[in-house]
């Protein structure tokens, strides 16, 4: 039985339904740029919005008339959105054996704690890399199609290539959990409850300056918008930190699973 190919079909319908509603989001949040960057009525509106308000919506100091300012503005969105599909993957699939009930038949094959582990790892990398590819697709399509002022294709590509160092993040750390918590069937929902609070923590730092000493638990904060829609890159360190973080915590997986009593 090859525990890798397995995860793959019986993940691949969930893939595409989030295949499809990444697209979906790029098209309906950009459909909006007409009418932000024609200068009118509702552009000024947004632009008198108070600081605020602006960073609880996630605009920042980001000039949402040009197209790098406003896709920063609908990254956080999309970011959100793979950051969800990631952690709810993780912890769901290395805690499903124990919810279904198949841990007893998955165990009596050849196959060491460790080797499953890694075989689900990598078919949830596969599917978040698919998922990713698909975002960064649909941005560089849609994007071109609306965008009448100078090429921002790298800019998006460099965007999306951080959300992946995101995505992985909490992709180890759903399945992380998994592995730690004594109760499979709830891992899902203190997954997504980690993930919702690192977002909690990225609105606080953004309201007040003051906490940015915080942004250290939230990896939505990893990455800056700013620098980004500027075209300054990513940061390599960071890059390599969020890489070493994510092995951190698969090797945590790995060393809790082996360790742990699996319900048949």
């Amino acid at each position: 039985m090859n525990v890798f190919l397995r995860e793959l079909k019986a993940y691949r319908k969930s893939l595409l339904i989030w295949c499809i509603c990444m697209a979906l989001l790029i098209l309906s949040g950009m459909g909006k740029y007409t009418a932000y960057s024609s200068g009118g009525a509702g552009s000024q509106a947004l632009a008198d919005l108070p600081q605020t308000l602006k960073s609880l919506l996630g605009m920042g100091s980001f000039d949402i008339t040009t197209m790098s300012g406003f896709y920063a503005l609908l990254f956080l969105y999309i970011e959100i959105a793979a950051g969800i599909h990631a952690v709810l993957l993780g912890s769901g699939i290395l805690a499903k054996e124990e919810r279904d009930k198949t841990t007893e038949f998955l165990m009596t094959r050849p196959l060491s704690r460790t080797a499953v582990v890694c075989a689900k790892l990598g078919a949830a990398l596969v599917n978040i890399v698919v998922l990713n590819a698909v975002s960064l697709t649909a941005s560089l399509a849609v994007v071109s199609a609306y965008n009448k002022g100078p090429d921002v294709s790298g800019e998006v590509a460099v965007f999306v290539l951080s959300m992946l160092f995101v995505q992985l993040i909490f992709l180890t750390f759903g399945m992380l959990l998994a592995a730690v918590w004594k109760n499979a069937k709830t891992s899902g929902s203190m997954s997504a409850g980690m993930l919702l609070a690192a977002f909690v923590i990225y609105e606080f730092t953004e309201l007040n300056p003051d906490l940015r000493v915080l942004n250290v638990l939230s990896p939505f904060k990893y990455f800056s918008y700013g620098d980004m829609a500027e075209g300054s890159g990513l940061s390599p360190v960071i890059a390599a930190a969020s890489l070493l973080l994510s092995a951190a915590f698969a090797w945590g997986t790995i060393y809790f699973y082996r360790k742990r009593d699996l319900g048949v």
